[in-house]
């Protein structure tokens, strides 16, 4: 039986005299085609004094219907909570690290607009992506203001399943990134993104080999040739 998450990490954390802690996770990482995308979901002593959704786990593990019935019952518990995308072009153009911290750092703003400042900041996994060294002129579109808050940033494996946070952040980013990924089917309903999101389904892998990338696909990644054309002349011929 699956173990649901708690709030033990975040409260010892709120108890060494941080005013929030904000859980962050991302989905679509290793998906082929669409934004990468970061949920923040921000809590307070007053947040955890109530008790988080029933249900509440990693959105990986809850299914359609159940994360769109649990979407509102965590935005309602947390205290403020956002999300930031970056695009693949993004992707393309600075790498998928530094696409990740464009947009944790989009999540946080959004947060804050009617939050305090999150200095305090949960990662799902073992790698610090949000403060990444080394990147220099990459975010010259975000605001710069976000680079001069000193935050300190913690990591935890398997964090969307063990803190509350981390899960609310998880299910906020999952369903922000599965609406863009069913309008983006509309425009290319080949691909098949209505169901797999972008990631390299056996449809979405057939559609490419068929017709080749389009804008919404991350054209620095490996992805399947397109099948040669009966009847074409190969280049040089």
């Amino acid at each position: 039986m699956r173990q649901p998450p708690d709030t033990l990490v975040e409260s010892a954390w709120l108890a060494e005299g941080v005013e929030v802690v904000a859980g962050m996770d991302e989905v679509g990482r290793g998906a082929l085609a669409g934004p990468v995308t970061v949920g923040c979901a921000v809590v307070s002593t007053t947040t955890l004094a109530e008790p988080f959704p029933a249900g509440l786990t990693d959105s990986k593990l809850l299914s359609p219907s159940a994360r769109a019935r649990i979407e509102p019952a965590v935005a309602g518990w947390v205290l403020a909570w956002g999300v930031g995308h970056a695009s693949p072009a993004e992707i393309d153009a600075h790498g998928i690290v530094a696409a990740l911290r464009s947009a944790g750092l989009r999540a946080l703003r959004a947060a804050q607009v009617a939050g305090p400042t999150v200095r305090a900041v949960l990662l799902d996994g073992s790698h610090d992506w949000l403060t990444a060294a080394g990147q220099d002129d990459l975010f010259a579109a975000d605001d710069p203001e976000d680079d001069a808050v000193v935050r300190e940033v913690r990591t935890l494996v398997k964090g969307d399943l063990r803190c509350a946070s981390v899960s609310a952040a998880s299910v906020l980013a999952k369903q922000a990134r599965d609406r863009l990924m069913a309008e983006a089917h509309t425009r290319h309903p080949g691909f098949g993104w209505a169901s797999n999101k972008g990631y390299g389904s056996p449809d979405h892998l057939a559609e490419l080999r068929r017709v080749g990338p389009c804008d919404e696909h991350r054209r620095s990644w490996s992805l399947p040739p397109r099948d040669a054309v009966p009847g074409a002349v190969p280049d040089g011929g």
